[in-house]
């Protein structure tokens, strides 16, 4: 016998391949920590580098300066786009499950989408009405000056391609992707998921003032459920993008550049 025949020994055996996990609640929150570092790292890169360009000092006050700037603002908003992309498959790659799926990254019917968008029009018009009736500014004063600052950079195409398209794509893989999935399969569940990333998400904005972190909690509500109901990022990442978009044609409108 084979087994017996000292110059022929049994085969080796491999071992099952291991099965594909999800990050539950406190391995999603750690590893969250390190994809929202990954990308403060490259927005802050984009600004010292604004600073040193423009022979200002590297102090609280020069970079004050060069944050207010449109093409600065813009530039580094780009710049988390990538490094969020490194530090997800870094974060998924262990998770032995595709990059796509994991985060949701499939398309959904055009229904799914003419629902998201109503809803979310019906939405932040309620918020723009109340603001109205309050007597508050529809948009934040800071959304105004940016967009000054960048048509006068030349770089208003810019300011938009890093509003509607970056920011969006970066802040619902981050939110509604890796959050969402992670937090949903934990003892949350979805809807403690769709809270929590919602919180995170508004704690993202702290730029606003309280009424409009109010707002940005409920479009992160909605975003979380849609997410929930269709399991697609792509739906979420599509409304933040046109949300963003038309709060842009808003400001220059209301502004008047």
């Amino acid at each position: 016998m084979d087994a017996l025949n000292p110059t022929m020994p049994p085969a080796a055996v491999e071992p099952p391949p291991l099965p594909p996990r999800v990050w539950k609640f406190w391995g999603t929150a750690l590893w969250g920590l390190f994809i929202f570092g990954a990308m403060f790292v490259g927005q802050v890169a984009v600004i010292v580098y604004c600073v040193l360009l423009q022979g200002g000092p590297l102090s609280v006050e020069g970079i004050t300066h060069v944050v207010a700037d449109g093409l600065t603002i813009s530039l580094s908003v780009l710049a988390g786009l990538p490094m969020v992309l490194l530090a997800l498959w870094v974060a998924i790659r262990t998770t032995r499950i595709p990059f796509a799926d994991y985060l949701g990254l499939r398309w959904t019917s055009w229904k799914n989408i003419i629902i998201g968008i109503v809803a979310m029009a019906v939405l932040i018009g309620g918020w723009d009405m109340v603001s109205r009736a309050v007597g508050r500014e529809v948009l934040p004063g800071f959304m105004g000056d940016v967009l000054k600052s960048a048509q006068a950079d030349g770089a208003l195409w810019l300011l938009v391609i890093a509003f509607a398209g970056a920011a969006p794509v970066w802040e619902e893989l981050f939110a509604r992707g890796w959050l969402y999935r992670g937090w949903s399969e934990s003892r949350l569940g979805p809807y403690g998921a769709i809270v929590l990333s919602a919180l995170v998400w508004t704690l993202m904005h702290l730029q606003y003032d309280w009424f409009f972190l109010c707002e940005v909690l409920s479009i992160g509500l909605l975003f979380g459920y849609l997410r929930y109901r269709t399991g697609s990022t792509w739906l979420t990442i599509v409304l933040h993008g046109l949300n963003n978009l038309a709060a842009t044609i808003q400001t220059w409108w209301l502004t008047g550049s």
